[in-house]
């Protein structure tokens, strides 16, 4: 099939669809703004985390200075986060706004619609009376771990090969294949818990991982986000 040959449309029924070309999109489509209409106001407990989603910075333009000055310091006094409306690329977006040091940080929000019920997956999850000892034992080992979060010791071991790829192959290096991993050193909990009631002295068994076949690279256990080169946008808010 050539690419000339397909069609975007959307299904209304079981083999029925909507069919729908460019210029269709094109009047839908909406202008992409600096302003930012606000609506309401609210609590920042109000806003489930779920629905946060990614954050920009905001700072005024030459002539909102002082429009923008007024509105961040009147939401700090107030400890309110506002809601409001922003065209970012063509589409319209829920945003909250919050004040972070001199600035305001507009986080876009997620729809309704994007957001899954939990309960159509924890539901199913069967109740289990858990072990009191076990509990107190694992509170502990939680104290023991217990640490301050710092962003910079999150390291994405994918992006730095493909750095160091890169870097080789402008370099005229030739590429060596990485080792296979060792084996792993994760520890099963309930047999350390099932231990340590017991009161032994002898390790829990470790988890052995599969060694990944040589030549392909071990899928990832979880889906990766998109890394951005610039995490935050900067936007200008308008007088109005």
């Amino acid at each position: 099939m050539e690419r000339s040959d397909l069609v975007r449309g959307y299904e209304v029924r079981k083999d029925e669809y909507v069919l729908f070309d460019d210029a269709d999109f094109d009047k839908v489509k909406l202008e992409s703004t600096k302003a930012i209409s606000i609506d309401r106001f609210v609590d920042e407990k109000d806003i489930d985390r779920l629905y946060w989603d990614t954050p920009h910075y905001m700072v005024p333009d030459k002539d909102g200075a002082e429009a923008f000055s007024v509105i961040r310091e009147a939401m700090k006094k107030a400890g309110k986060v506002a809601l409001g409306c922003l065209v970012l690329r063509g589409k319209e977006r829920q945003v909250a706004l919050e004040v972070r040091d001199k600035g305001i940080v507009a986080y876009t929000l997620r729809a309704q619609d994007e957001v899954r019920d939990a309960a159509d997956f924890f539901d199913d999850i069967p109740t289990v009376k858990a072990d009191k000892d076990m509990i107190e034992i694992a509170h502990k080992i939680i104290g023991q771990k217990e640490a301050d979060f710092d962003p910079a010791e999150f390291k994405d071991g994918y992006d730095d090969a493909l750095r160091e790829m890169i870097n080789a192959r402008t370099k005229g290096k030739k590429l060596v294949a990485s080792p296979e991993p060792d084996e792993t050193n994760v520890i099963d909990l309930m047999e350390a818990l099932k231990n340590s009631l017991k009161g032994s002295a002898a390790p829990a068994k470790r988890r052995r991982r599969r060694r990944p076949r040589r030549g392909r690279r071990p899928a990832d256990p979880l889906p990766r986000t998109r890394r951005s080169s610039q995490p935050c946008s900067f936007f200008a808010v308008s007088a109005t």
